[in-house]
């Protein structure tokens, strides 16, 4: 299974390391945001590989959401619940929620279609720097401060009009925009879901950024091609 090597669980407690989460990051995701290197200080879980393991424990349902409540550090001891109606809290070893789940419609664990989504998702969500999020910065005149990136994924959801697909899944970005208010803003990208050339969904992505300044095209400009460089020699 694509997740295997990325998590470890004993006694129903899910365990990410900061090695396995930086990998997926990397690997899966192409998402080489420092704030998924485990020497780094504000270490935390993708919220990708959070959203693929909910995927794994409780399937692909026609109609889905996942907020993410709180950050996950290495090694945090996660329980996932066993479904009952249509809402799921996973916690951490404190009992505090990390991720909210919703689901509506039929649902299937099918093997090859949940690896099809996550794969084609986690690619499509990563990459949102400098990719998605450049551009929108420039148009707005803002700019995350490029000594202390932040910038969280809040939540997704998607809607599915079947679940009988044939696994040949792409994940393509139907608009973006950001939403400025003061030093923070939310940015959302819609999506579509394709089966071949057909639309067979829908949805959208949110992330948080704060400490907003004064968009710099030069420092913004430096980080993205040192971001680059990371990428390239990983």
């Amino acid at each position: 299974m694509l997740l295997d090597s990325y998590y470890s669980e004993c006694n129903n407690i899910v365990t990410i390391t900061g090695e396995q989460a930086s990998k997926f990051a990397k690997q899966q995701c192409q998402d080489f945001n420092p704030i998924h290197d485990p020497d780094n200080k504000r270490f935390c879980v993708p919220g990708d590989l959070l959203f693929s393991l909910a995927l794994l424990k409780y399937g692909i349902s026609e109609s889905m959401t996942f907020e993410f409540t709180g950050m996950v550090g290495s090694n945090a001891g996660l329980s996932f619940p066993d479904v009952s109606d249509q809402r799921m809290i996973v916690t951490n070893g404190q009992g505090k929620s990390v991720l909210e789940v919703e689901k509506q419609g039929e649902t299937s664990f099918d093997q090859s279609l949940l690896e099809d989504l996550i794969k084609n998702y986690v690619v499509f969500s990563g990459q949102n720097f400098p990719t998605l999020l450049m551009p929108l910065m420039q148009q707005n005149q803002v700019m995350f401060n490029p000594a202390r990136p932040l910038v969280m994924y809040n939540s997704m959801s998607f809607e599915l009009n079947s679940l009988e697909l044939e696994n040949n899944l792409q994940v393509k970005l139907r608009d973006a925009f950001l939403e400025v208010n003061g030093k923070r803003a939310n940015e959302y990208l819609h999506f579509d879901i394709f089966d071949g050339e057909l639309c067979i969904g829908k949805g959208v992505k949110k992330m948080v950024i704060s400490g907003l300044k004064p968009y710099e095209h030069e420092a913004i400009s430096a980080f993205s091609a040192a971001y680059e460089t990371r990428r390239d020699a990983f």
